[in-house]
């Protein structure tokens, strides 16, 4: 089980795990998006890009080796309500969230990557600013940023039993992403999906007291 703590940085990060900012992806992966239905119009709304896992960083503190330790983990996730955006045009809402909300993409390694702009509608960047990640040892179902383990909140380890956490987001009001009164986002995926690296099957569920 493994702690992410994140802190501000002007390193660019290229290439390494990060938290927020943009995604260094190969051209065989593209940007996700959730397709967007309003008043008869539909469009592709890029999702959030949470963070990008560096797998040799977290070699040493994944003995089992639950993760691949070469390549780069991808997490996005439709999070522009929950850091404030009341107008955004993708809720998922509470619970288990319909697979266009979310995305794990994986890349064999971190070879020829480029970096994704994605633009709000004044030309600025959409996301937040890349933070730097640490990852330290953790217990199996700890609160905060987290990887893999069980999810913190029993309620939901009992609404998707057997399934493991790959990723815990949890609230911070340093960046301003709130789950309503009080939650936690988790991606959660079978053991034996993991073991056999199967991305696809990853689920993510939403909880709030």
């Amino acid at each position: 089980m493994i702690k992410i703590t994140t802190s501000p940085t002007e390193d660019p990060l290229f290439g390494q795990s990060k938290w927020w900012g943009e995604p260094d992806m190969p051209e065989t992966l593209a940007y996700p998006e959730a397709l967007v239905t309003e008043d008869g119009d539909s469009w592709q709304d890029p999702l959030t890009f949470v963070c990008q896992i560096r797998l040799e960083d977290i070699a040493a503190l994944d003995p089992e080796g639950l993760l691949p330790h070469e390549g780069m983990l991808y997490f996005f996730a439709a999070l522009d309500y929950f850091l404030g955006d009341i107008e955004a045009p993708s809720y998922p809402g509470m619970g288990p969230w319909q697979s266009q909300h979310f995305r794990v993409l994986y890349a064999p390694n971190c070879e020829a990557l480029h970096t994704h702009h994605v633009l709000a509608a004044d030309g600025t960047p959409a996301n937040l600013p890349a933070e730097a990640i640490t990852f330290t040892a953790s217990d199996a179902n700890d609160d905060g940023q987290r990887l893999l383990g069980l999810p913190y909140i029993e309620d939901v380890r009992e609404a998707m039993p057997g399934m493991l956490s790959l990723l815990q987001v949890d609230e911070d009001d340093r960046w301003g992403l709130t789950f309503h009164d009080c939650g936690t986002l988790n991606f959660l995926i079978r053991p034996d999906d993991l073991k056999k690296r199967q991305w696809d099957k990853v689920a993510c569920y939403l909880f709030s007291f």
